[in-house]
């Protein structure tokens, strides 16, 4: 009843031929992700120095085509690494990835309290000095009637973007006391 012989089970076959696939298009998305960075970027990642150049070498194709071909070279060489410096890569890759995110989330909170600011006035400025004690209150309610100023009188946004400047300053600020 029993077709399988020992030497037969799954864990003596060695992984299927989905997870191979599965495993050599994971090599070849994080090879695309190493050839879009930017020089800085690529700087933090754990590469040796023929990955490194041969990463340069991708970004420097630019025929749609061609850089595919290049992309799928890059992985052939990614899956000669052991799974320790594919790991070191993914890992380096996720924490930027975080702190994008992080950073990302920061800019929309403060362009919250810009357009909070501009909407509601002294009522908002009061929240946001009390959750950020350090910002000077005189300073920001003189953005706050400039940006308005020029958004009524249809004039370049000066203020408006000063007034962005100062709350991430702000909350910089306060951000470093904390820690």
């Amino acid at each position: 009843m029993h077709d399988l012989h020992d030497d037969e089970s799954p864990e003596a076959l060695g992984p299927s031929r989905s997870q191979l696939r599965r495993e050599a298009l994971d090599i070849f998305k994080l090879a695309e992700t190493l050839s879009n960075l930017s020089e800085a970027e690529l700087a933090r990642v754990p590469l040796d120095d023929d990955l490194r150049e041969e990463v340069r070498r991708t970004r420097a194709v630019t025929s749609h085509i061609a850089r595919k071909r290049q992309n799928q070279f890059l992985a052939k060489q990614m899956r000669k690494l052991d799974e320790e410096s594919v790991e070191a890569i993914r890992y380096a890759l996720g924490v930027d990835r975080e702190k994008a995110h992080r950073e990302t989330a920061a800019m929309h909170r403060l362009e919250t309290w810009r357009e909070r600011l501009l909407a509601e006035g002294d009522d908002a400025l009061a929240e946001f000095i009390a959750q950020h004690p350090s910002a000077d209150r005189q300073r920001l309610r003189q953005l706050v009637r400039n940006a308005l100023a020029e958004r009524k009188a249809d004039k370049p946004p000066h203020a408006y973007r000063e007034l962005f400047r100062v709350l991430r300053e702000a909350s910089d600020s306060d951000a470093g006391a904390a820690e």
